[in-house]
C-alpha cells in the first residue's frame, strides 16, 4: 500500500505526530519547528526522519508530499500554506487556516492554480456524536431546522495568548467549531451575524477575549446562536464543556456533556440517544484517501472552509468591550 510523505512544520495547535506512528497511508519524513522529543518514541527513532530548522529547508525534501501546518503564528500561516503549495505539496493547516479573507481567497487561489491540495483540519462534523446528528438532519428526522444552539466552553489557563495573531483567539480557534456545527451539522450556511464579546474576567492587560456570543440568521431563513468562552470551570470534569441542540419543525436533537450525552425527541416520542455506533473516520485520514486514490472529500473545499470565513468576519465586526485594553 501507498505511504504518503508527511512533513510537519510547527507544533502551534493540534499537530497530527500522534497519528503517524504506525499509520498504514502515511509516514513522517521530516518535521521543522518541532523539538525531536516530542515525537512519539517510534518517530524519535526512525533515523530516516529529517528535522531541519525552517520550512523552507522542509520543502527542500522531494520526500515530503504533504505539510502539516500548525505555524508559529497562525497570522503568518497563510504565507506558509502558499509557500508549500507553489512548492507543489498538499497543505492539511491547522485552523483557522488564515486571519483575513484576502489570505483565505490567496491560499485558495494557489492550490487552484497549482493542483495543489488544500485543506483545514475542519473533521469537526464528521466525527461522532457530530456525524450521527448531521444524517438525522439530512434525513428530515426532525422536519425542517428551524433554529439551532451551539457552545463551546473551555478552561482559562496561563498559556493562553493575548495576541490574537498566535492563534485566532476565542472566536478563531474555538469559535470556528461552532460554526461547523452550524453548518456542517445542521446544514445551512450562515449568511449574517450580529457579535458582542468581552475580555472581562481575563488575565490582565492583553485583550484576550474571554467571551463571545453571536446570533445569526442561515442562507435557509433559520436562526442560531453561538456561545463562545474560556470560562469553563475545571469542576466540570470535562476540557471542553460543548453543547449542540437542533430544533426542527417536527422535533429535536441535541449533544450535551461534551458530546458524551444525546436525545432525539420526535413529537410525542422521545427516541433516547442518539446511535452513534457507525464508525467515523478520521478527517486527516479522508484527506488522505482523496490525495492517494481521488476519494471525493465530504465537502467541497469552499463549504469546508466557509465556517473560517464566519470565524474572520465575525473576528473583525465588533471590537473588544469590558476589561483591560
Amino acid at each position: 500500500m501507498t505511504r504518503l510523505g508527511v512533513g510537519l512544520y510547527g507544533r502551534n495547535g493540534h499537530q497530527i505526530h500522534h497519528l503517524l506512528a504506525g499509520h498504514p497511508r502515511a509516514r513522517l519524513v521530516a518535521t521543522a519547528g518541532i523539538d525531536p522529543a516530542l515525537l512519539p518514541r517510534a518517530l524519535r527513532e526512525d533515523t530516516a526522519v529529517l528535522h531541519y530548522d525552517a520550512l523552507a529547508d522542509l520543502l527542500h525534501d522531494r520526500r515530503v508530499e504533504l505539510v502539516s501546518l500548525c505555524s508559529p503564528r497562525r497570522a503568518r500561516q497563510a504565507d506558509d500554506a502558499v509557500a508549500c503549495l507553489r512548492a507543489g505539496r498538499a497543505v492539511y493547516a491547522e485552523k483557522p487556516a488564515a486571519l483575513t479573507e484576502a489570505d483565505l481567497d490567496w491560499v485558495l487561489a494557489t492550490a487552484e492554480r497549482t493542483g495543489s491540495a488544500f485543506r483545514e483540519m475542519s473533521g469537526t462534523a464528521f466525527a461522532q456524536p457530530y456525524l450521527a446528528i448531521r444524517a438525522l438532519v439530512a434525513a428530515g428526522v426532525i422536519g425542517s431546522v428551524v433554529q439551532v444552539s451551539a457552545q463551546k466552553s473551555y478552561p482559562y489557563f496561563d498559556g493562553r495568548p493575548r495576541d490574537d495573531d498566535v492563534d485566532g483567539g476565542l472566536i478563531g480557534s474555538a469559535g470556528v467549531h461552532a460554526f461547523r456545527l452550524v453548518e456542517h451539522v445542521a446544514g445551512s450556511r450562515i449568511a449574517d451575524l450580529s457579535v458582542s464579546r468581552t475580555c472581562l474576567g481575563g488575565p490582565g492587560p492583553g485583550g484576550l477575549t474571554m467571551a463571545a456570543s453571536l446570533t445569526m440568521t442561515l442562507a435557509s431563513g433559520a436562526v442560531a446562536a453561538v456561545t463562545l468562552n474560556y470560562l469553563n470551570p475545571r469542576g466540570t470534569g470535562r476540557w471542553g464543556n460543548d453543547e449542540l441542540r437542533v430544533f426542527g419543525s417536527a422535533g429535536m436533537v441535541e449533544a450535551t456533556a461534551g458530546g458524551t450525552t444525546t436525545r432525539l425527541v420526535v413529537g410525542d416520542e422521545d427516541r433516547g440517544p442518539v446511535d452513534t455506533t457507525a464508525t467515523a473516520t478520521d478527517y486527516f485520514d479522508q484527506f488522505l484517501d482523496h490525495l492517494l486514490d481521488r476519494v471525493p472529500m465530504p465537502l467541497p473545499v469552499e463549504e469546508d472552509l466557509h465556517p473560517t470565513r464566519i470565524a474572520i468576519r465575525a473576528r473583525a465586526s465588533h471590537p473588544l468591550r469590558g476589561g483591560p485594553p
